[in-house]
């Protein structure tokens, strides 16, 4: 088992985000973990942002202790949580001293946002591919005029340490993407397999918007969508990637009663040679 963690510092994140940005304009927006470099040498300094914005550019956010669940990394089968400070940015550094792919988990507290304009949802879940949102929101007997929904982030990257041989597995988080294929491989064929899971099991026909950004900084966005075991091949070159898939259920917490809404958001980070 390696000891690959040599400090482990300032782990960032804010859950609550509705503390920093609006909650109109957050709840829109995609949350992902941004490594300055996703490929480092062993005992180099791995830095980590994490991002919230859109098109794959945004704001990096501070630590908050009780805003997230989980910040964690794996390599193989060592999991270690990152420590942090109040206020600390960027999220998180620390100096691998083993290589291989290590995996950045992190999972925020829920949040919640308000909707007062119901054109407003219906363009946010057709965006997110729920075109049948409106009617299983009346069938549910819910407001229009003004209700909220609760919202989670589930976020993993990819960092090579030196080599960056080894694999991707699922974690454990409520909705993850686990990657199938390795990028940084000796082998990759440039073909990013992945499987979309909800509570460890497969989404099947779910819907995958793909953020590329070139070496000259331009954002490409496409869609894609997992078959009947929740995989996804697509096809990728050069630069950073930001997949995002979204989970839209009625709310089963407890709460006001104005809260019928929730939603897990999966997103995965790497970047490709």
């Amino acid at each position: 088992m390696p000891q690959f963690i040599r400090t482990a510092c300032s782990a960032a994140v804010l859950g609550g985000l509705s503390t920093v940005f609006a909650p109109t304009n957050v709840f829109a927006h995609e949350f992902w973990i941004e490594p300055e470099k996703f490929q480092v040498e062993t005992g180099d300094t791995l830095v980590v942002d994490l991002r919230n914005g859109q098109e794959f550019a945004g704001s990096k956010l501070a630590y908050f202790e009780n805003s997230f669940t989980r910040f964690d990394v794996a390599m193989d089968d060592q999991i270690t949580p990152v420590d942090g400070r109040m206020g600390d940015r960027p999220a998180m550094q620390m100096m691998p001293d083993a290589d291989g792919l290590l995996v950045i988990l992190h999972e925020t507290t829920p949040a919640k946002v308000r909707y007062k304009e119901w054109p407003k949802f219906l363009k946010f879940a057709a965006h997110k591919d729920f075109a049948d949102i409106e009617s299983r929101h009346d069938a549910l007997g819910f407001a229009r005029d003004s209700f909220r929904e609760s919202y989670t982030r589930h976020a993993k990257a990819l960092v090579a340490v030196g080599d960056g041989t080894g694999s991707d597995r699922a974690f454990g988080l409520k909705t993850e993407f686990v990657a199938l294929s390795n990028p940084y491989a000796a082998d990759f064929d440039g073909q990013m397999q992945v499987q979309v899971l909800l509570d460890g099991a497969p989404r099947t026909d779910a819907q995958i918007e793909v953020f590329h950004r070139a070496t000259d900084g331009s954002v490409t966005i496409t869609l894609e969508h997992t078959d009947d075991q929740g995989r996804a091949t697509i096809p990728v070159i050069a630069g950073d990637y930001l997949f995002d898939a979204v989970v839209l259920q009625p709310f089963d917490g407890t709460g006001p009663e104005d809260v019928v809404w929730q939603t897990f958001w999966a997103a995965l980070t790497f970047h490709v040679d």
